[in-house]
């Protein structure tokens, strides 16, 4: 998936304005920020542009000849409510103009304005206009593969995406480390997804397995192999076979099942309970811990033998506190999800609102998150604290801003440092230090 910066060009801004002037100088403003811009004189001519030219953002004057722009906000709505549309209005207007954010307009600019004010409400409506997109986007996702997408435009879950797209195809079985909640179910589906495999996605949980049912459940029995075992049960390993065993929390899996298990990563067979013959199988092995394995084995309480045949190759799925900037667009998806499932309005949220979860620890990772735009969507309090600690959440809130002013420089140079260091006026040693700081490669901008 793209980024919102990576985006930006493509997405076309409508600019209608009947006075000369005022409009040769926002199309100006509009095209030294490298927006594209389309301008008009009228909304007749622009709304007549709509099907073959369609805009991510409407910056409309009020008071046009023929149709004004709260016409063309009626208008707007019927042809698509999520084009986020900016009213110009004249002195003395402003009550008028919020009348009409309350009919869904974006943001209104008050007569004369700074070019800086317009770039900055066009490039928020541009943001929101962006996740409206996505979201549909991975609606559309969700419904083809009927699975959560890989949601987010960090480094850190870019360099999971692609992971994933590389090994996929393989037939190499894999272990996901994650915190729990961090979306490693979310990348085994994704693995599956893009592998291929024509058989079932198996998942399951081996810390929610009672140990006396352990055995039965992944690897089957026959009839008659202990009390109560009256009929033949396949295993889930067995119902994967030609698809993919998803394998979470294994460092919970019992000891003495853990040898079965590598018996059958090394020869391909299962072994029902109470039988005594090899059932062939093809199914990939995809395991996940929230725990470091290799510590266990170490601590012998997880077989060495085990832990080194999943971990030929692993994915680390990042916590949510690393990837603040992925806060946004999930937040943005779930609340759609949630306001579809309850029927209720997708609900907004206040810089504010986003200061405080981007400084959130967030223990409980997307899971916690997702909980929280459920609750928002629902009207209840999203139950996060403010920070208590004014320095911690100063340099957070610092360390987000440069990191995000670094990333954007260099897609700007497009991965050259010293280019990039010219840009931010700083050494490029200095920034060199910052870029392994904020674990940013300028590999993955060239």
């Amino acid at each position: 998936m793209d980024s919102y910066n990576d985006r930006e060009n493509t997405l076309l801004i409508y600019l209608i304005e009947d006075d000369e002037d005022v409009r040769r100088g926002c199309e100006q403003a509009i095209q030294l920020a490298n927006l594209s811009v389309r301008v008009f004189t009228t909304a007749e001519s622009a709304l007549a542009a709509l099907e073959d030219f369609p805009p991510a953002v409407v910056v409309s004057d009020v008071k046009l000849p023929g149709i004004s722009g709260l016409e063309l906000l009626d208008e707007m709505q019927k042809y698509d409510s999520d084009i986020p549309l900016i009213l110009v209005t004249g002195h003395g207007d402003v009550s008028m103009a919020v009348q009409a954010m309350r009919d869904n307009a974006y943001d209104f600019i008050e007569k004369p304005f700074h070019s800086e004010r317009l770039l900055d409400v066009i490039r928020r409506a541009l943001e929101k206009r962006g996740f409206v997109l996505e979201i549909r986007r991975l609606n559309e996702q969700l419904r083809k593969s009927g699975e959560i997408p890989l949601i987010g435009h960090s480094d850190e879950i870019q360099t999971v995406r692609r992971s994933i797209a590389t090994l996929a195809p393989t037939d190499v079985d894999l272990l996901i480390l994650g915190e729990t909640g961090s979306g490693k179910e979310v990348v085994a589906h994704a693995i599956h997804e893009l592998s291929g495999r024509t058989g079932p996605f198996v998942a399951i949980n081996c810390g929610a397995l009672p140990e006396t049912i352990f055995e039965s459940e992944i690897f089957g029995h026959e009839s008659g192999a202990f009390t109560g075992a009256i009929n033949k049960r396949i295993g889930k390993i067995e119902h994967a076979d030609g698809g993919t065993l998803f394998l979470d929390e294994i460092e919970s899996m019992p000891l003495q099942l853990q040898v079965k298990l590598l018996r059958v990563l090394q020869d391909h067979c299962v072994e029902r309970l109470g039988s005594n013959s090899c059932i062939p199988v093809n199914c990939r092995i995809v395991a996940a811990s929230k725990v470091d394995l290799q510590h266990l084995s170490e601590q012998g309480d997880f077989r060495a033998d085990l832990y080194y045949r999943l971990n030929v190759i692993s994915i680390e799925v990042p916590p949510l506190r690393q990837r603040p900037g992925d806060i946004a667009p999930l937040m943005a998806y779930f609340i759609s999800q949630a306001a579809s499932r309850f029927n209720r309005e997708v609900t907004t949220w206040s810089e504010q609102d986003m200061l405080k979860w981007q400084q959130h620890d967030w223990p409980g990772n997307v899971r916690e998150l997702k909980t929280v735009a459920e609750r928002l969507c629902l009207g209840v309090s999203d139950c996060i604290e403010p920070s208590g600690m004014v320095a911690t959440s100063l340099v957070s809130k610092v360390e987000v801003y440069e990191r995000g002013l670094i990333r954007d420089a260099l897609r700007s140079t497009e991965g050259n440092v010293a280019d990039a260091a010219a840009l931010l006026q700083m050494p490029k040693k200095t920034l060199y230090d910052k870029l392994k700081m904020h674990g940013l490669e300028p590999k993955n901008y060239r």
